[in-house]
């Protein structure tokens, strides 16, 4: 199963836009409200500077970067959490997702509608935050009043309802879950329950070249400030032209407009991160990949994720350093200096490990 971060907003902010410029692709994009109704899906991958340092030096015949995927929902709007402009069906769409990319409109255009006729990020991200608090709300309420029925059947039901009844009391008062402090046994008590509100977040502004697009932006940074996330701001329909030019024309049309990074790139990092991921390496002459994994995750649950019959017949896993491979160059130089370390099955694997697992079947 892959990493899905859902992009999610009000109609007409720019969210399919978005997705297209980071997957290339060419999903519905109108001027009207619920255009997308299914969600498109595409896989975006991750740039990573160091799988082309690794090709550098080995020269695979086939370089795999990580990816993670990117889900363009429907517009919601007010009511979303009572059915409005199909709301459960979207609601739902964000529920299957690992994190959450909102987009904020922080332009004016004539010729783009607004669902409320006028700019106002504030008002905006609270419509959205608000759906999401009344729906994970009626989530743990139901799952209470379904838990308590049976609480005499089963008193481990108890410590689960302790904590659905500290998540309902936050959300009665309007607050995300990601600001309740949570330990990490009562995050997989109610891990089953995928409370939209739990999830990591990033605002991404949706600006244009106009002064006033930036006093929008710096609304929207307070925001998140309060929210407790970051902010990407970027020009979704100058960046989708952009990625359609080729790389002289690309680079000469940065260059004149003093574009000095594209807001796409930092996009796909923010999601990478906010679904707290790192990256691991299989080196060799036939391929070199990058593997994401969650951070503090085992070299046994890594074997897992090339294939299930490494884990199985696990022995041990060997592991080089980045950038000890970087520096020597060469597995035997790295072998009589000791940069070659074996490690069990309970070792946490680390961003930019370069792994090798030994394993019988």
């Amino acid at each position: 199963m892959g990493f899905k971060c859902g992009i999610v907003g009000l109609p007409n902010v720019g969210k399919s836009t978005l997705f297209n410029a980071l997957t290339k692709g060419n999903s519905a994009v109108a001027n009207f409200p619920f255009c997308t109704i299914k969600p498109n899906t595409g896989v975006v991958l991750v740039p990573d500077s160091r799988i082309d340092k690794l090709a550098e030096i080995v020269s695979p015949k086939n370089i795999v970067n990580a990816f993670i995927e990117f889900v363009d929902i429907a517009g919601l709007v007010k009511g979303a959490s009572k059915g409005e402009g199909l709301g459960n069906q979207f609601l739902s769409n964000i529920r299957e997702t690992h994190a959450i990319a909102h987009v904020v409109r922080c332009f004016k255009d004539d010729n783009i509608s607004h669902v409320y006729n006028n700019i106002d990020p504030k008002r905006d991200v609270d419509v959205i935050n608000s759906e999401l608090i009344l729906a994970d709300f009626e989530t743990c309420e139901k799952s209470i009043l379904s838990l308590e029925k049976k609480i005499k059947f089963n008193k481990d039901i108890e410590k689960l309802l302790i904590v659905l009844n500290k998540c309902l009391n936050h959300l009665k008062n309007f607050f995300m879950l990601r600001t309740l402090f949570l330990d990490e046994n009562e995050k997989k008590l109610i891990h089953y329950l995928r409370f939209l509100t739990l999830k990591p977040i990033i605002y991404i502004a949706n600006i244009n070249e106009e002064k006033e697009s930036f006093y929008f932006l710096k609304q929207l940074n307070m925001i998140a400030q309060k929210d407790r996330c970051s902010v990407i701001p970027i020009h979704s329909s100058l960046e989708s032209d952009l990625i359609k030019m080729n790389k002289n024309e690309q680079k000469s049309f940065m260059k004149e407009f003093k574009i000095k990074n594209l807001g796409l790139k930092k996009v796909i990092m923010s999601g990478y991160n906010i679904l707290n991921l790192i990256t691991f390496f299989t080196v060799g002459k036939k391929e070199i990949r990058a593997w994401s994994i969650s951070k503090g995750t085992t070299s046994i649950n890594a074997a897992h994720k090339i294939h299930s019959d490494i884990k199985k017949g696990f022995i041990r896993v060997q592991i080089i350093k980045y950038l000890d491979f970087i520096k020597y160059q060469n597995e035997t130089k790295l072998k009589e200096l000791g940069k070659i370390r074996s490690e069990g099955k309970l070792y946490k694997v680390q961003d930019g490990d370069i792994v090798h697992f030994l394993f019988n079947i």
